[in-house]
């Protein structure tokens, strides 16, 4: 544990020496926030909140993105490669990303919270205990499946298609750039069975005040158990030199990360409840006049 604070301090220092970062973590950050909620919230105070979740979401979901890519960079510098003669050990390194990565994204996402509620004024507050469980358990959960991809990829233009990929796949079935509920009912399907549903469903149900924590357990114990399933998997693919091979079963390794959405998308489909909270919470800030809703059981 004392190495891998060690190395998190070291890899602060780092980053905000670099502006890229400071440009993409912050201000890119800042960008989704007057677009979704500034200009998709149409000046109604009581959609604030649920726009606000998809803006979380994507700051959150965006370490998935910056982890991987660091840690190929590493590799193919050999910076990797001079940490393997020091006491450090994988299990620290991955730590010391997902730790850093945490302690300079969590200001970016008070700075977001407090922008929608004192600029956009936001009602109320929402279920701030359930708000921290989701970024915690997001910001750990995201980078560590990051990092996955970063061990069973050997080039950065490998790590820049698989993440590109992904990514796409996260924001367009997610819900958090389309409404999960004005999705077509198999495209809505499909949602149950990825990660990053489960984040944006439960940011706006505890966004909107509409549930607490209790209402996001099923989101919470796929994100923590996913957490612990990609750490694990990554620290027993993690390659300290580029010129290491990845083995055959390293794809099984990484697919195993995703198990438990599997069973929770099995159960959610079986259920319906996630579908029919997204249903509630995306009616709750249409105006009452809106006769156009979608059917949650189509």
């Amino acid at each position: 544990m004392k190495h891998a604070w060690t190395l998190t301090k070291v890899r602060m220092r780092l980053a905000l020496r670099n502006r890229a970062f400071i440009i993409f973590s912050l201000f890119i950050p800042l960008l989704f926030l007057f677009l979704f909620v500034g200009l998709l919230a149409h000046d109604d105070p009581a959609a604030v909140g649920y726009r606000l979740a998809s803006v979380l979401s994507l700051t959150v979901m965006g370490s998935f993105w910056g982890l991987s890519v660091q840690l190929v960079t590493f590799r193919e510098q050999g910076i990797l490669r001079r940490f393997r003669l020091t006491p450090v050990g994988a299990g620290a390194m991955l730590a010391s990303s997902i730790l850093s990565n945490y302690l300079m994204t969590l200001p970016i996402v008070l700075i977001e919270f407090a922008v929608a509620r004192f600029v956009f004024h936001m009602q109320g507050w929402g279920n701030l205990l359930g708000i921290a469980a989701l970024v915690t358990l997001g910001m750990t959960a995201f980078p560590a499946l990051g990092l996955i991809v970063a061990s069973v990829t050997n080039t950065m233009q490998e790590t820049q298609l698989i993440n590109q990929l992904l990514w796409w796949f996260f924001l367009l079935l997610s819900g958090a750039t389309v409404p999960l509920p004005i999705l077509p009912d198999w495209l809505q399907s499909v949602a149950l069975f990825v990660p990053a549903t489960y984040l944006v469903a439960g940011l706006q149900t505890v966004l909107t005040g509409r549930g607490g924590i209790t209402a996001i357990g099923p989101e919470l114990l796929a994100l923590a158990v996913s957490t612990g399933v990609a750490f694990f998997v990554s620290q027993q693919l993690f390659r300290w030199e580029a010129e290491t091979k990845v083995p055959r079963r390293a794809k099984l390794w990484a697919a195993s990360a995703l198990i438990p959405f599997i069973l929770l998308g099995i159960w959610e489909t079986s259920r319906n409840r996630l579908r029919s909270t997204a249903l509630m919470d995306y009616m709750s800030i249409q105006p009452q006049s809106d006769t156009a809703r979608p059917d949650a059981n189509k």
